[in-house]
């Protein structure tokens, strides 16, 4: 992508009712749009991190047995009245409106009731399990105060997966890969070292259900953390009980600031026994089907990469999931896109492309210090410039952005990084 062509303008200043740091920077750098309060629209630097974000999950979904479809966000109330949900005083953050011919319907912020529903059609007998479906959905939460720019939203992309097992040793089996496939996924966007298996409580179900923690001072939640043992509870566990079953001492705990960027929980037969989800064993006997759920908030995990990945300067994105892998910057000379150094930028850029690597070509001309500064906003892992110097001494210059290291090297060394 040519820098020039690109949809998208950076800015010096965020919004002034914007206070949370990843808003400002993802909106500065020109990865999103504030719509209102709560809303934020991807733009295309935006789209490019969050595609490679569902990648990454639909990857560890898939490895684990995970079967995507999608379901609708304008939600039947009948449903959701089985379960008890649709009642405001339940859950108090539904999206709710009417069709032109009365019928009231809402806006999904979640999918255990409706997809639970369609499961009576294709789970008959042992043999139709085990089942495991997720999908990647707009979901909707009329939050009384949105806050903490797009880690807390009332529109945003979730993963959410939900298990169907026969019984519970089934059931704990696939919720232990799940559980690996979380930990593989915050590793693999860059928040591996700094997010933390938190026990929660389980509710009716289970003794825990488990979150996925990562430590920054923009977080809504106390964590206690283990950091040896790497893993860490919540304020309602931790007591001497649970601390004894996990074998940890409350002296080693330390307190954290933390967001929730994932959770994992089974739900039992709570959703089988509203709707008479059953299967028959192969002894002929009806019996209820064991479901958990597995979420993801896909702009709370973007949001999340920004605060703790970032410095004075802009965004630092991993490699995994940065818009491009090398930005390009041609110091143009007095001749412009027409002289010498354009031309060595645009046949460079053509020959990185050509070869599979993904670039953001800066061919604007404009000052070296607003591009340099437009770079570091941008937070593309490596920054790779060419000018007449460069040119006459026969290398490109690089910078890493996470480290600051500056290298000269020769052309054909970008073709194996």
């Amino acid at each position: 992508m040519k820098q020039s062509q690109l949809f998208t303008k950076t800015r010096k200043d965020a919004p002034k009712d914007e206070v949370a740091k990843n808003a400002q920077l993802l909106i500065r750098a020109g990865y999103i749009h504030k719509e209102m309060a709560g809303v934020y629209a991807l733009m295309p630097l935006g789209l490019r991190v969050m595609n490679k974000i569902a990648t990454i999950i639909r990857e560890e979904m898939d490895s684990i047995g995970g079967k995507e479809l999608q379901m609708t966000a304008l939600q039947d109330k009948k449903p959701w009245e089985v379960s008890g949900r649709w009642n405001d005083e339940i859950v108090d953050n539904w999206f709710k409106t009417a069709l032109k011919n009365g019928t009231d319907i809402g806006l999904g912020f979640t999918h255990e009731e409706p997809l639970t529903n369609l499961m009576k059609e294709y789970i008959r007998s042992f043999r139709d399990l085990p089942v495991y479906i997720y999908q990647l959905q707009t979901k909707f939460r009329n939050e009384a105060r949105a806050k903490s720019g797009v880690m807390r939203t009332r529109e945003f992309l979730m993963k959410d997966l939900y298990s169907f097992t026969k019984d519970v040793a089934s059931h704990e089996a696939f919720y232990e890969k799940a559980k690996q496939a979380y930990v593989n996924i915050f590793e693999r966007v860059g928040l591996g070292d700094r997010t933390y298996i938190t026990f929660a409580s389980g509710g009716s179900f289970s003794k825990y259900s488990h979150e996925f923690q990562t430590v920054t001072d923009a977080g809504e939640d106390n964590i206690y953390v283990d950091e040896k043992k790497k893993i860490a509870v919540n304020e309602e566990v931790n007591n001497p009980e649970v601390l004894k079953e996990l074998g940890i001492k409350k002296e080693d705990l330390v307190q954290k600031k933390a967001v929730e960027v994932g959770n994992i929980f089974s739900l039992g037969t709570r959703y089988s026994d509203a709707f008479d989800l059953k299967y028959i064993d192969s002894e002929g006997k009806a019996l209820p089907v064991i479901m958990g759920s597995y979420g993801i908030g896909l702009q709370r995990l973007m949001g999340t990469i920004a605060e703790v990945m970032s410095d004075e300067n802009g965004l630092v994105w991993p490699k995994n999931i940065s818009p491009f892998q090398i930005h390009l910057i041609a110091l143009l000379d007095k001749e412009g896109k027409e002289g010498k150094v354009g031309v060595a930028g645009e046949k460079l850029y053509k020959t990185l492309t050509e070869k599979g690597i993904e670039v953001l070509y800066d061919d604007r001309d404009v000052r070296p210090g607003e591009k340099f500064a437009d770079s570091d906003l941008i937070g593309i892992p490596l920054r790779v410039v060419i000018s007449e110097k460069t040119m006459a001494e026969g290398i490109v210059e690089t910078k890493d952005r996470k480290t600051g290291e500056v290298r000269k090297i020769a052309e054909k060394e970008l073709f194996v990084l």
